[in-house]
């Protein structure tokens, strides 16, 4: 399948506001095609994907994440939450290449799902300015880089990566070997990489890199996806 051409956070493009089934919103971008999260729900998929089968499967107190498309900071203010509830310490990097306005954004409702004083630390999130480092608690550091994942380079050191760009399917450049096994190369032994896919092609791609694939079981919607760790 060819790449749908289409920059997801182009401001002229109109997106559209969806509610799912748990509730919560997702934005759907008429130009791909896609929602940025599962229309079964996207908070219970977030919490299952990055936070159930990421964020407790490591084991440190002092954590170096990466997150392969930040989109709408939902990923982000849950790990915020985890972090000062489980007291370890987080840095945090977000990679987009295109995102999102805040004028959209604000109109999500992931505030008035989530505890009462995330509000403001949800809005700091996105009006952060990019390539700025952000200390938004003593467990939580932050920092977006506006960049093309294709080309980016990882630093070495990371613990943790939530892979959470738009499907395989619909844009296949971002699930490619160079992207892969530079996360591979810049990932601690024993680090996890966690994505909602379960396509057979990625599966297959990262065990042959030298991640240790695991299919576990998905979100609700979702048979199956992806926990890899590198040996």
């Amino acid at each position: 399948m060819n790449p749908i051409k289409t920059n997801p956070g182009n401001s002229s493009e109109k997106k559209e506001i969806k509610k799912t089934k748990d509730g919560s919103n997702t934005i759907f971008v008429p130009g791909l095609k896609e929602h940025y999260h599962s229309m079964h729900g996207a908070l219970q998929e977030s919490r299952h994907v990055f936070i159930k089968e990421g964020f407790h499967k490591c084991t440190k107190d002092v954590i170096y994440l990466l997150e392969a498309g930040f989109g709408t900071g939902l990923n982000a203010i849950l790990t915020y939450i985890e972090a000062e509830k489980n007291k370890k310490k987080i840095f945090y990097l977000g990679i987009d290449q295109y995102p999102l306005d805040w004028k959209l954004v604000s109109k999500l409702n992931y505030p008035d799902l989530l505890p009462e004083d995330i509000r403001e630390t949800f809005k700091e999130l996105h009006q952060s300015k990019w390539g700025v480092t952000n200390m938004l608690s003593p467990w939580f550091t932050f920092q977006k880089i506006k960049a093309n994942l294709g080309t980016y380079n990882p630093t070495p050191g990371l613990d943790l990566v939530y892979f959470d760009a738009f499907g395989p399917d619909k844009q296949p450049e971002m699930w490619s070997h160079d992207i892969f096994f530079r996360i591979f190369e810049a990932l601690n032994r024993g680090g996890i990489l966690t994505t909602y896919s379960a396509k057979g092609s990625v599966k297959r791609m990262l065990k042959d890199i030298g991640y240790k694939v695991n299919l576990i079981k998905g979100p609700p919607g979702k048979r199956q996806m992806i926990r890899a760790v590198k040996k």
